[in-house]
């Protein structure tokens, strides 16, 4: 049966108001597994399908999308819920037009303790977005600071709209990055404009930049953003699932290990998938000077 590009929302659209002082600081609240989540009680997010691709909308509008634990909460279930979605082939995070993600509820995390943080793990669900198997790209338009950024950082490609602005402004709060600003910062962007953004607090990098350090795949008017990101996951989406969760696997293991152990991995993998049907079918196709018709097998 063929899919039609049908919209299901999950959750009513609420009216953008001013940002709150406090929420323009960076973002670092902690991922915290809960109960299940049902579509239609989601309050911070809006999750809608358009065709084979899961778009995910960070919504608390208020606080330009400061990051709370309630929040990751939804997310991680929606992520989930589209992850074990066979219909869905790519996943689209994004934010509103004047932040991705600003900066962390303050109020939520001011008060807590060294031992109590490490007793709960707190920030140790954060990486939950990097166990998804299906490619996300992050739509970023306006703030992405601290968490906000590192969550950008968490997906698997990043397009920016023209106003993007990246940061780590931790500093500045008597803390550190926590979540990875310090990690995978330095290795998109090289170590001195890592040491440089997170020691000062205060550099930013604008889209243009992030695009010429190699944070941002893509830079596009803010307001073609989406529709671009969601251009790019059908294209993904209308190939070879397992090819395309092999490809992701392998390029995230780059980071992991040596380049012999890393070719090795790419290796096995490339031999396992001629045990495939879309294998087969892709290569019949290129013979026959066809387009392939791929069964995800």
């Amino acid at each position: 049966m063929s899919l039609k590009s049908v919209t299901r929302v999950f959750s009513p659209l609420s009216n953008a108001r001013k940002l709150p002082v406090e929420a323009r600081l960076f973002s670092r609240s902690a991922i915290v597994q809960g109960p299940a989540a049902a579509p239609s009680s989601y309050t911070h997010i809006l999750a809608e399908t358009r065709g084979k691709v899961g778009l995910v909308t960070l919504n608390r509008p208020k606080a330009l999308n400061a990051l709370c634990n309630d929040l990751f909460v939804e997310l991680n279930q929606a992520l989930e819920n589209y992850d074990n979605d066979p219909n869905v082939g790519c996943i689209v995070l994004t934010g509103s037009e004047k932040a991705f993600a600003a900066g962390a509820d303050i109020k939520e995390m001011k008060d807590k303790e060294g031992i109590e943080n490490y007793k709960n793990n707190f920030l140790g669900h954060w990486t939950h977005i990097t166990n998804i198997r299906k490619p996300i790209i992050a739509a970023v338009n306006g703030f992405a600071l601290g968490g906000g950024c590192e969550l950008a950082m968490m997906c698997d490609i990043i397009y920016a709209g023209d106003k993007a602005t990246f940061g780590q402004p931790e500093i500045k709060l008597g803390t550190i990055p926590g979540a990875g600003g310090t990690q995978r910062l330095t290795k998109a962007v090289g170590k001195s404009k890592a040491m440089e953004m997170c020691l000062t607090g205060s550099v930013n990098l604008n889209a243009e930049e992030a695009e010429r350090l190699g944070l941002v795949s893509k830079v596009v008017p803010a307001g073609e953003l989406v529709d671009e990101a969601i251009k790019t996951a059908d294209k993904i989406a209308n190939l070879s699932q397992p090819m395309v969760q092999m490809i992701k696997e392998a390029v995230n293991q780059s980071y992991e290990m040596p380049l012999s152990a890393g070719l090795r991995f790419e290796r096995r993998l490339f031999h396992a998938t001629f045990a495939s049907q879309d294998q087969k079918e892709g290569m019949r196709a290129f013979a026959e000077k066809r387009k392939p018709s791929f069964v995800h097998h």
